[in-house]
């Protein structure tokens, strides 16, 4: 299992896929079913769609 948060390192980031299981370690777990990167020039977001419907954000 894989712990998003800001603090995650890029490459990690970089590496998840669809169907890896990841969690905010929070009140969000489960299996990767998207993965979305959005650079706006000055941060990367990354949005981890959940197959449960969640969506977890990590901006770095």
């Amino acid at each position: 299992m894989i712990r998003l948060n800001e603090e995650t390192p890029l490459d990690v980031l970089n590496e998840i896929k669809q169907g890896d299981l990841v969690t905010d370690t929070f009140s969000k777990t489960g299996l990767v079913e998207s993965v979305a990167m959005i650079d706006d020039g000055l941060y990367r977001v990354y949005e981890f769609t959940l197959v449960t419907g969640r969506v977890i954000k990590v901006k770095k």
